[in-house]
C-alpha cells in the first residue's frame, strides 16, 4: 500500500472528509543531483521523505544531500529531514583546502635522480649486508654454545674406564667322565671314526 492511500485512510478513520476535487494528498517531488527523485508531504524539517521507485517509496537514508536547484539537504534519521537550505561554501573550501595539501605534497614528492636511487640502493645493500653478517654470527654463535653445553654434559658424567681381565682362562666343565659307555655312545663314536 502506498504513502498516499494509508495517508487517505487514516483521514477517513479519523472524519475528515475530503472535498471531491482534493480526494488525494499530492506530495511535493524533487529530484536530487544524481537525478534520484524524493518526494515528501512538505520539504521541511521534521517531515519524512522518501525515494520514488517504480514499485514502492524507499526512505531516503541517512546522508547530506543536494537537490538540482542548490539546496542542501540534510538527514540524520532514516527518512527524515533534519535541515533543508541552500547549499553552503563550506565544503568547497575544506576540499580547496585539501587540493592545496595535495598539491603541495606532490612538489614535495618530486621525481627521484639517478643519484637518489643510486643512494637507496646503497643503503639498502647495507642493510642486507647487516642482516646477513647477524645471521652468520647467529648461527656460529649457536654452534658455540651447543658445544659449549655438550662439553659441560660430558664432563657431569663419571668416567668409564674399561677393565679387562687380566687373565682370560675358560674354564672346562666335562661332565659325566667317569661313567660307563652306553650303547648310543659307543655307536656315536664309531660315526665320529668313520673317514671318509
Amino acid at each position: 500500500m502506498k504513502a498516499t492511500d494509508m495517508l487517505n485512510k487514516v483521514k477517513e478513520v479519523i472524519g475528515l472528509e475530503l472535498s471531491e476535487e482534493n480526494q488525494e494528498i499530492k506530495l511535493a517531488q524533487a529530484t536530487l543531483e544524481n537525478g534520484t527523485i524524493i518526494e515528501a508531504e512538505e520539504f521541511a524539517e521534521g517531515k519524512e521523505v522518501f525515494i520514488v521507485t517504480e514499485d514502492e517509496k524507499v526512505a531516503l537514508p541517512v546522508g547530506d544531500y543536494t537537490l538540482e536547484d542548490g539546496q542542501a539537504l540534510i538527514i540524520e534519521e532514516e527518512g527524515i529531514i533534519k535541515s533543508i537550505g541552500e547549499a553552503t561554501e563550506e565544503a568547497p573550501a575544506e576540499e580547496e583546502v585539501e587540493a592545496e595539501e595535495v598539491e603541495a605534497a606532490e612538489e614535495e614528492m618530486a621525481y627521484a635522480t639517478k643519484e637518489d636511487l643510486a643512494e637507496v640502493k646503497s643503503m639498502i645493500d647495507e642493510i642486507k649486508a647487516m642482516i646477513d653478517k647477524k645471521d652468520e654470527l647467529s648461527v656460529e654463535e649457536t654452534v658455540e654454545e651447543i658445544v659449549e653445553e655438550v662439553k659441560e654434559e660430558f664432563s657431569k658424567v663419571e668416567k668409564v674406564n674399561h677393565n679387562p681381565e687380566a687373565s682370560d682362562s675358560k674354564t672346562l666343565n666335562l661332565y659325566s667322565q667317569n661313567r660307563g659307555t652306553s650303547t648310543i655312545d659307543r655307536v656315536l663314536q664309531k660315526i665320529s671314526n668313520i673317514k671318509k
